[in-house]
């Protein structure tokens, strides 16, 4: 089987740098909410094209937003995470697909690591080109792809975003 990238990797390319920079300005409730939303909505059901009966990835939602209403602590949405990441791994001859529960799952940390939001980005744009284009499709077109995905993630950022945030994430991105 031929080795597909698993992640775009550039913070500093022109799509991924917008996401960064408003992710600065917002607070880690803010940023959790906007990345597991948005990994439910647009990143989930390539996850359940493929395998629609493991529901390990809308477990790890579900629990991200229990921790986030204080139903549940952290260490019990932690398991449901990592069971997330594990159905990644086990996904590795399905690039959609990996890169999908990969995303979910980053997208679920965010509740853990107010960092782990840029993953929805890294992650999920790829299961979307992949999804969209096929993994064979050649690098630029992918990458285009996912630069109109992060767009679209932008986007929804913009419009949860809060204003001068008094109480801003503190995002060390180890440029």
């Amino acid at each position: 089987m031929a080795k597909y990238r698993k992640a775009l990797n550039d913070l500093k390319a022109p799509y991924i740098q917008p996401l960064v920079k408003l992710i600065g300005t917002q607070s880690k409730s803010t940023l959790a909410n906007w990345a597991v939303d948005y990994a439910e909505q647009n990143i989930l059901k390539i996850w359940r094209k493929f395998y629609p009966e493991d529901q390990r990835p809308q477990n790890a939602i579900n629990a991200a937003r229990e921790w986030l209403a204080g139903a549940i602590k952290l260490p019990v949405a932690r398991t449901a995470i990592l069971e997330c990441h594990a159905a990644a791994r086990e996904a590795e001859k399905n690039p959609a697909a990996q890169a999908a529960a990969r995303a979910v799952g980053q997208s679920a940390s965010t509740i853990h690591s107010a960092r782990h939001c840029i993953g929805l980005a890294l992650y999920g744009a790829l299961a979307v080109a992949y999804d969209t284009l096929g993994a064979g499709a050649p690098w630029e077109q992918l990458e285009q792809c996912a630069a109109i995905e992060c767009g679209r993630m932008l986007e929804a950022l913009r419009a949860v975003s809060v204003a001068d945030e008094p109480n801003p994430a503190k995002i060390n991105w180890k440029f």
